[in-house]
């Protein structure tokens, strides 16, 4: 059986302008639901092929119809949209949702007219994208395709979430907890799967409109982020803060219930998630002066930090309570803050948690079509790779090479020099951007497209924010080590791998400084752990600076800059080299300089 996967919306961006005021350069540019469209293939249950939007149409967390991502995955198959069977959508918007959605605006304590809006702009938002015959006309206005209705598989997005985990996790049995800012019309979803059946523990769902994931998004939006993209800044920030002793979130907006559940004190508000503002200033003394002050900052982040790290401990004791499986699978946006992965791990009963490189919502793409092969009696293979997108031969660099000649200079060695000479490079002040195989999906470098440095030099972190990614100074870069060596550098606690960039961990005082440019200020470190098995290449390359240096680590970030997608192509890889100052590109088996 072949099924495809993917999400993402060709008119849902028109249509949220329209009603929202959302724009392609407003601050709310990546709260179109659809975000981070993308697609996957399977092929009698193997994942062979991923890849998001973003990476092909060069849009950041674009939610524009998949139409280039498919036909990658198509292409790289040799096969056709005919030859599918089945085409799974990471979303469920189905007629029961409609109407309950309908009484909800009817039924709600705002004023007629207001009822009557709201009620206009769902209706058409749903009629123009979220229904069936919108998703079905959309697909074949988008791919020229005329997709046949018993192709379209719609799989509810939490499901899609679940899913998306249980293929990398490797669990058999587990505990499940899905939190993001929104699905269909709930924000986070607990339960288990046992014997291969899942189950929702329905006295846990939490709706949207409480969702903790929208009000940390909210946060983040008051401290002049951007919501939906830049809630890593916030967690960021929040290292630089004290312990918090007594939190204004949990005092005054979030009150914890019985049963591992919560509500917002603004949860209803006809103004929704920005109502907080006012709050939020009452809270901790904020005004147009100070908002964007460094102090303010990271107040506020801390504390918020710090609500997501109670309420999120808060349902999972009920949910460890309420099963005696110890195996944990924590998917969905929510699930990306990795300093609160580790300190659920830490204080809760689970033995292990896996939070997969899709956890957001490009992983529900493969959800989808993970689901959608399942429920056809389909069994799926293991899989555990991030490097699903493309690869470019030697012949393709070389020629994209030779359109920049009167820009870079080349030399072309045999795989082993490339490390070698990479190695002896990095023992410097050298930034080196490191393009390799085939792309890693979800929104972090694994290690395929990635900025590489030595973490020896504590003035590196400044270095790669100012001169290369054109960011904020007070972001951190996370360090990749040998799963080998990972133990001895860093205080994993529970964990014994934690190859996605998905937690976080102290590193251990005899090594911080030297990798103190992959050391956050408050002594922790975001790590991946590689293996000759996972990637041999890079696995290589850390051994070959490790014996030159003896620094076990490297510092790895995304080969992009600030407001763009990873790099996917050889062209996006110069592109983006030349219009920054990295030292060299080490593309293939090319090592690159500028003229």
């Amino acid at each position: 059986m072949i099924v495809l996967g993917y999400n993402g919306f060709s008119r849902i961006a028109e249509l949220f302008g329209k009603h929202y005021g959302y724009t392609a350069d407003s601050v709310d540019r990546h709260s179109f639901l659809g975000h981070d469209a993308a697609a996957a293939l399977f092929i009698d249950g193997e994942l062979v092929a991923a890849v998001e939007e973003e990476r092909m149409n060069r849009q950041k967390k674009t939610t524009a119809f998949p139409v280039n991502a498919m036909n990658w995955c198509l292409e790289k198959a040799g096969i056709t949209y005919e030859d599918v069977d089945r085409f799974a959508f990471g979303w469920n918007f189905s007629d029961e949702f409609a109407d309950t959605a309908i009484k909800a605006i009817a039924n709600a304590p705002i004023p007629p007219e207001y009822k009557f809006r709201t009620l206009g702009s769902f209706g058409e938002i749903y009629t123009g994208a979220f229904s069936r015959t919108a998703l079905i006309e959309d697909f074949t206005r988008s791919t020229g395709y005329a997709l046949p209705d018993e192709k379209l598989i719609t799989v509810p997005h939490h499901r899609a979430h679940l899913a998306c985990g249980r293929l990398f996790a490797g669990f058999e049995d587990a505990a499940f907890f899905i939190s993001d800012g929104q699905s269909e019309k709930d924000s986070a979803i607990m339960g288990e799967v046992r014997d291969g059946k899942v189950e929702v523990f329905e006295q846990y769902t939490i709706d949207s409109a409480n969702s903790i994931a929208q009000l940390f998004a909210e946060v983040t939006r008051y401290l002049g982020f951007t919501p939906n993209n830049d809630e890593y800044k916030v967690m960021g920030l929040a290292g630089f803060g004290t312990p918090v002793e007594q939190n204004p979130f949990l005092d005054r907006i979030v009150t914890l219930e019985e049963a591992g559940r919560y509500s917002l004190v603004l949860a209803h508000d006809p103004r929704g998630p920005r109502a907080y503002h006012g709050l939020f200033d009452e809270m901790f003394d904020g005004n147009d002066g100070n908002r964007n002050d460094f102090e303010f900052r990271f107040k506020v982040a801390r504390a918020a930090q710090h609500m997501v790290e109670v309420v999120t401990e808060h349902q999972l004791r009920a949910l460890a309570e309420a099963s005696d499986l110890r195996d944990l699978i924590f998917e969905g946006g929510l699930a990306l803050n990795c300093v609160n992965n580790t300190k659920l791990f830490e204080n809760l009963p689970f033995e292990r948690v896996e939070v997969s490189f899709g956890a957001s919502d490009p992983g529900v793409s493969i959800g989808a079509a993970a689901h959608a092969a399942v429920a056809e009696s389909e069994k799926l293979a293991p899989a555990g790779s991030p490097y699903l997108g493309p690869e470019y031969g030697t012949e393709e660099i070389r020629t994209t090479l030779g359109g920049y000649e009167s820009s870079v200079t080349w030399q072309e060695m045999p795989t082993g020099e490339i490390v070698k000479k990479t190695a002896e490079l990095l023992q410097g002040r050298t930034v080196i951007a490191w393009f390799q195989g085939r792309t890693e999906y979800g929104p972090r470098a694994l290690g395929n497209r990635s900025i590489l440095a030595n973490p020896a030099h504590a003035d590196m972190k400044d270095i790669i924010n100012t001169r290369v990614k054109h960011r904020e100074e007070f972001r951190p870069f996370a360090p990749i080590v040998l799963e080998e060596d990972a133990a001895r550098v860093f205080e994993l606690g529970k964990k014994e791998r934690s190859p996605y960039m998905t937690f976080v961990f102290p590193v251990r005082p005899e090594f911080q400084d030297k990798i103190a440019a992959a050391t956050h200020v408050d002594a922790t470190s975001r790590i991946q752990t590689v293996t000759d098995e996972s990637n041999p290449l890079l696995a290589e390359l850390l051994r070959e600076f490790t014996a030159r240096t003896g620094v076990p680590c490297l510092v790895n970030t995304s080969f992009n800059v600030a407001g763009e997608p990873i790099v996917c192509s050889p062209k996006d890889a110069v592109e983006c080299f030349l219009g920054t100052d990295i030292d060299h590109l080490v593309i293939g088996d090319f090592l690159v300089s500028k003229r």
